[in-house]
């Protein structure tokens, strides 16, 4: 291989290092906000409303305000950050495998097309699918020992786990594979966020390169935070129905 083409690759192996750290340290960032919220959505989407509302259809605010309240009266603030570490874990290994692989796939389909041209969306949602695929089936043990620490406390007469690498053990031993991978088919489903995200944000962030006269890779923190967020927002929205299966699946 030539000495361009060596730089070429350590440029698209740095860009995904520096694209995985960049996404995981804003993952923690979020998770470790928003951890007492997931909990009581995991738990919301697991058991239902919680016992102490009455049947119908209460406001959404009180359902989340009463999620607090029982979490906290039964198991404490630690109560409200279960699964905290292994989504932190899980994190960065998601990150570096969807840039990787995502970044891998669209150079592969640039060599096809034969030009440096933008890929066309349909090549973005291939190259953004195959990621999808490869990090649910590489992170899939974590996001359910995530699920079955969130969800352990409303379990009565179960043994607690102890740790992310005892609950490893535990479901290996007790469930086999199958276990460890419960939940990975709605999980393939829920590709399609993958799908959806990641080429709105490469198309939000040629928006703005264009509005500007400038590439991509020159947009501002800024730029680049918005067109994140606004594309992570939209694949959420459209893709949130299938967390519900997901997560009584794990």
């Amino acid at each position: 291989m030539s000495e361009g083409g060596h730089g070429g690759a350590r440029e698209k192996l740095w860009e995904a290092a520096c694209n995985a750290i960049a996404g995981g340290s804003a993952g923690v960032i979020s998770a470790t906000v928003l951890c007492p919220l997931d909990v009581v959505k995991t738990r919301l989407q697991v058991y239902g409303l919680p016992s102490n509302l009455s049947s119908g259809a209460p406001p959404a605010g009180r359902v989340i305000i009463s999620g607090f309240q029982q979490i906290l009266k039964n198991e404490g603030l630690p109560g409200l950050y279960r699964g905290l570490s292994p989504t932190i874990v899980a994190l960065f290994p998601t990150w570096a495998v969807t840039f990787s692989v995502y970044n891998h796939v669209k150079g592969l389909l640039h060599s096809e097309d034969g030009n440096n041209s933008e890929l066309s969306v349909q090549a973005n949602v291939l190259a953004a699918s195959c990621a999808g695929i490869a990090t649910a089936t590489a992170t899939n043990p974590l996001w359910v020992v995530k699920t079955r620490l969130q969800t352990q406390g409303t379990r009565p007469g179960v043994v607690p786990y102890q740790s992310i690498l005892s609950a490893l053990q535990r479901i290996a031993k007790e469930e086999g594979i199958r276990g460890l991978y419960s939940g990975l088919l709605p999980s393939l489903v829920g590709v399609a966020h993958v799908a959806i995200q990641l080429p709105v944000y490469e198309k939000v962030k040629l928006y703005f390169a264009k509005r500007d006269n400038t590439t991509v890779d020159k947009l501002s923190p800024t730029q680049v935070a918005m067109c994140s967020s606004g594309s992570k927002v939209a694949a959420s929205i459209i893709t949130y129905p299938h967390e519900d299966n997901l997560g009584i699946c794990q």
